[in-house]
C-alpha cells in the first residue's frame, strides 16, 4: 500500500461506534457454510473488523483463524470477541509473507487481494490452494478493472484483476459459484461509489 496516505478504514477501525464495511457477515458465507462441519479449520484473509469470522464462531465453529494487515482492525476484532465471549484466533499478518501452518477446510477473502500486486495475490492463492484439504472450499472476491478504482481506494488498489482472471486460477477445482458484477458502495466519510468485483466459490476435488 502507499505509505504516505492512510486508508479511511484505519480511522474507522479505531472507532468502536462506527463500522467500516458491514455489520452482517457476507451472504456467501451463510450460503455455503452448510458444506462445513463444526470442527472445520477456517481462515479469513483480510478480516477487517471480523464480521465473517465472528459470525462463524458464534455458530459453533471452533477452529477459526483470521488475520489482517491492520493492527487497529485486529484490535477491534479482539475487543469484539472479549465483549461477546467469542473464541477465535485473530492476528496481524501480511498476506504477501504469510506461511500456512496447517490445511484448511475453508479459506476466504473478501475485497482484500487487490490491495497487493497481481503477482503477489496469485502466488498467495497458489499457496492457499496447496493448504486446503481435499473437499475444502475457497470463497474469494476481488475487485476488477471493469470500472476504475474509486477515489477512496485508488492509491491502494494496485492489483485489480481482469474480469474472470481469478476464476482461471481455479480451473483445476470444482467451481461452485462465479459472479461478475458492479455494485454501489458507501463508507463513513466517503461518498457513494462503484466497484467492479469477481467472486468465486470453488472446491478442491483432488
Amino acid at each position: 500500500m502507499n505509505n504516505d496516505i492512510v486508508p479511511f478504514w484505519e480511522e474507522v477501525y479505531q472507532d468502536n461506534d462506527a463500522v467500516a464495511f458491514s455489520v452482517e457477515p457476507n451472504a456467501t458465507v451463510k450460503e455455503f457454510e452448510h458444506l462445513l462441519h463444526k470442527q472445520s479449520n477456517i481462515i479469513e484473509i483480510g478480516c477487517g473488523e471480523g464480521q465473517n469470522v465472528i459470525y462463524l464462531a458464534q455458530q459453533g465453529y471452533c477452529n477459526v483463524d483470521a488475520f489482517d494487515l491492520s493492527e487497529h482492525g485486529i484490535a477491534k476484532v479482539k475487543q469484539k470477541c472479549r465483549a461477546g465471549n467469542i473464541q477465535l484466533n485473530a492476528f496481524v499478518a501480511d498476506l504477501t509473507a504469510y506461511q500456512f501452518e496447517k490445511k484448511y477446510d475453508l479459506i476466504m477473502s473478501f475485497g482484500t487481494l487487490h490491495f497487493v500486486s497481481k503477482k503477489d495475490w496469485k502466488i498467495f492463492l497458489e499457496k492457499a490452494k496447496e493448504s486446503t484439504v481435499i473437499g475444502g472450499i475457497h470463497i474469494m472476491s476481488i475487485f476488477t478493472d471493469a470500472v476504475p478504482a474509486s477515489e477512496d481506494i485508488a492509491p491502494f488498489a494496485i492489483g485489480l484483476a481482469k474480469d474472470g482472471e481469478i476464476k482461471e486460477l481455479y480451473n483445476d477445482w470444482e467451481i461452485l459459484q462465479f459472479k461478475s458484477y458492479v455494485f454501489e458502495d458507501e463508507h463513513p466519510g466517503v461518498p457513494k461509489h462503484l466497484h467492479a468485483s469477481n467472486k468465486v466459490v470453488a472446491r478442491r476435488i483432488e
